[in-house]
């Protein structure tokens, strides 16, 4: 029965995720490279630990929530011995088809459990326990790592057990969430400079066939100003190069993709890295 669950990694994804696992009863250790995004969740009731291998020590099920491949293959190779034989890691960050390869090898060399299980929300829907979790691996292990999906999302897909399958539905789902928020952000961008009030967009596709409740979420943001980041641009950037690599492996043309990556690239170049995706629009300019 799982009952304790080591986090590492609390950014803007893993502390709602965290504080979604301790609501939900179990027992929760948490660790981050920069020790003051982790300290607060120690008054939600999870533990601190000062390190990696601290954290995972006691843990029946290993979550990493980390920005990238690198990071995670760096932080897993100093925490793995430590976890315990039964221990199951349940792989969250984006990371790609490579990647999650690397890392699949990775736990293999340990004789752990690896449960791909990239997440499709943002910040808001971590801190409410509303992710969408893919999951694929090795169905023995779904009722081992179900209490934490549960804890963490409204809903949990098997996408297959073939290694890396919830992160193939997972470069999908990207590619439509950050096509939108460029396209989003072209059309606000247009009908501001073609001298349109913006929010006459969002008002004309309201409740019609073309509208999209993210588009409404983005341009809405896009519009205020408001950058506060619940999928951060860095990571924008990030994934739909994972995107692109995908696209040219299956032998797809990545034009699309390629457009998206040069906005979202554009945006981050110009300061906007650490704000939230919305603030491509400032790429049109």
């Amino acid at each position: 029965m799982t009952s304790s669950v080591a986090v590492l990694g609390t950014g803007i994804m893993g502390a709602g995720m965290a504080r979604s696992l301790v609501k939900a009863g179990l027992d929760v250790t948490v660790w981050n490279r920069s020790a003051d995004k982790a300290r607060p969740l120690a008054d939600d009731g999870a533990k601190v630990a000062a390190d990696p291998a601290e954290a995972v020590s006691g843990a029946d099920v290993v979550v990493t929530m980390l920005f990238d491949v690198d990071a995670v293959a760096e932080v897993m190779q100093r925490a793995l011995a430590a976890t315990p034989e039964h221990a199951i890691w349940a792989q969250t960050s984006t990371v790609g088809l490579a990647g999650t390869q690397r890392l699949a090898d990775l736990a293999g060399r340990y004789g752990r459990g690896f449960v791909d299980a990239p997440v499709l929300g943002t910040k808001q829907p971590a801190e409410r326990g509303e992710l969408i979790v893919l999951a694929s691996g090795p169905r023995e292990l779904a009722p081992r790592v179900e209490p934490v999906f549960e804890a963490i999302g409204s809903k949990t897909v098997w996408v297959g057990e073939r290694v890396g399958d919830g992160h193939r539905l997972k470069l999908v789902l990207n590619s439509w969430v950050l096509s939108i928020t460029a396209a989003t952000g072209q059309a606000i961008a247009l009908t501001r400079d073609l001298g349109v009030d913006p929010q006459l967009f969002l008002d004309t596709i309201a409740g019609g066939v073309t509208d999209s409740p993210y588009a409404q979420l983005k341009g809405k943001a896009m519009l205020a100003g408001d950058f506060a980041p619940a999928f951060g641009l860095a990571g924008a950037v990030k994934d739909s190069e994972l995107i692109i690599d995908a696209l040219r492996e299956v032998g797809d043309d990545p034009a699309l993709m390629q457009a998206v990556h040069h906005l979202m690239s554009a945006a981050a170049d110009a300061g906007h890295a650490d704000e939230d995706m919305a603030a491509v629009v400032h790429a049109f300019r």
